[in-house]
């Protein structure tokens, strides 16, 4: 059982992980095209992007961490 926890507790590190990069990824925006992503009327696009790449991050570090290590040990 320990195995498991351990295991399922690396999942939700990558997600966690690449969810932030994804996070900071959707604030970068605002530094590229401020017209369009900014935090007074362009809010509502710039947390639209920002949970977007967070969710893709997220996709793409659990995804990488399932690789390395499909299953847990027995």
């Amino acid at each position: 059982m320990k195995n498991l926890e351990i295991w399922l507790r690396g999942i939700i590190a990558a997600a966690v992980s690449g969810g932030a990069g994804g996070i900071l990824t959707g604030f970068a925006a605002v530094g590229i095209d401020p017209q369009h992503f900014n935090l007074q009327q362009g809010a509502g696009a710039t947390m639209r992007i920002g949970l977007a790449a967070a969710l893709i991050n997220s996709v793409i570090g659990v995804a990488a961490y399932l690789q390395k290590s499909p299953l847990p040990d027995a």
